[in-house]
């Protein structure tokens, strides 16, 4: 035995000499510009459909159903994915086709993969593909959005898509107000406007948070958190990361400056679960809760006629599901922002998940702007 053992410990420093020997040659081709030999394609497919589902086997999948989580995945798919694996009625860039390995072209590619591993990929990224993890690890909730939509495009002509991906629901002309903006603004609101509408009150599903008629000072701020990643969003991040500092307060600006309707917020679309209770919400955010350490909401986010700090966020008519998301991301600390931030981080450990539904829906039983 201990010669049998002796032999094959040899041969395999011997194998890995030669190994060794080869790749200090240089003579291995690493080029993108021909494939791989059958057998090499084989075992890599495999090694990561194993690695992939091994690792997806913990995962727990939530619901994907919802129409605005669908909706959040299909904004940033337009302008992250689609360039490199395709969309229906757009293949993939040249650029992308010289790849190797080359991405999967979706949505066929996708009929392999179950939700976990899904995300999985998405959230993880692919090593030597080309395939980035996602640019911030902290925020789960929107890799279950890109997830959700890609579980439906296999299934989407190219109309739905344009309406999904690129907001073609929305159409018609800005508002003279836009002639003001410069060119790099006028190019970069159109990847706002996508997801927030041109009045800024985005889609009536609560898929976007409301920004028209948000305080300027909030907005850039707020811009600039995602912009520094000091605000967590795989989605917000590298779009603001992009922009020269007179193009977001020009956003800012125009965003400040959209008008916004008096009447109740519509949320016959919204398709979060409303399970919230407005009234109690009202009493714990008008007056707080001092044995439990939690302070009134209205003396920072209104509504009200009393003097609060500009970059402190209107609450009154946001969507519920908007603003419960971002209470439940403080409370795990997944959320981050300006340097305020750490206020509503020790308010909201306070709080149960019954406090923050009830006050959720009160603030989106409001008119929008409300203060």
């Amino acid at each position: 035995m201990r010669s049998l053992l002796a032999r094959t410990g040899i041969i395999a420093v011997a194998v890995a000499a030669l190994g060794l020997l080869v790749a200090a040659t240089g003579i291995i081709p690493i080029k993108a510009s021909s494939g791989h030999l059958p057998p090499v394609r084989w075992f890599l497919d495999f090694a990561k459909g194993r690695s992939i589902s091994t690792h997806a086997m913990t995962v727990r999948v939530p619901p994907l159903d919802d129409p605005a989580l669908v909706l959040r995945g299909a904004g940033h798919y337009e302008s992250g994915c689609r360039p490199c694996h395709g969309a229906p009625g757009s293949e993939a860039s040249e650029v992308a086709g010289r790849m190797l390995p080359g991405p999967t072209l979706l949505p066929p590619g996708l009929r392999e993969w179950e939700a976990a591993e899904l995300f999985y990929i998405v959230k993880h990224g692919l090593k030597l593909t080309g395939m980035p993890a996602w640019p911030s690890q902290q925020r789960d909730d929107e890799v279950w959005a890109m997830v959700a939509f890609l579980r439906i495009l296999s299934g989407l002509g190219e109309r739905r898509y344009g309406e999904l991906a690129r907001g073609d629901r929305a159409g018609g002309e800005g508002p003279s107000e836009m002639e003001d903006l410069s060119g790099a603004s006028r190019e970069a609101l159109s990847g706002c406007v996508r997801c927030h509408a041109m009045d800024g009150l985005g889609s009536p599903t609560g898929a976007f948070p409301k920004i028209g008629g948000q305080r300027i000072e909030y907005l850039e701020a707020s811009l600039a958190a995602y912009a520094d990643g000091s605000r967590h969003s795989g989605t917000m991040g590298p779009l603001s990361a992009g922009l020269e500092r007179a193009t977001t307060r020009e956003l800012a600006r125009y965003f400040a400056g959209r008008s916004f309707p008096t009447h109740s917020s519509d949320r016959s679309m919204e398709s979060s679960s409303a399970t919230g209770d407005p009234a109690r919400g009202e009493v714990l955010a008008r007056l707080g809760k001092p044995s439990r350490r939690i302070p009134s909401c209205i003396d920072c986010h209104g509504p009200g006629t009393a003097p609060r700090n500009a970059r402190y966020p209107i609450l009154a008519g946001q969507y519920e599901s908007y603003l419960l998301l971002q209470l439940r991301l403080f409370k795990q600390g997944r959320r981050g922002g300006s340097t305020y931030a750490p206020i509503m981080q020790h308010v909201v450990s306070n709080l149960e998940e019954r406090d923050m539904r009830d006050v959720a829906a009160w603030y989106a039983s409001l008119s929008w702007r409300g203060d």
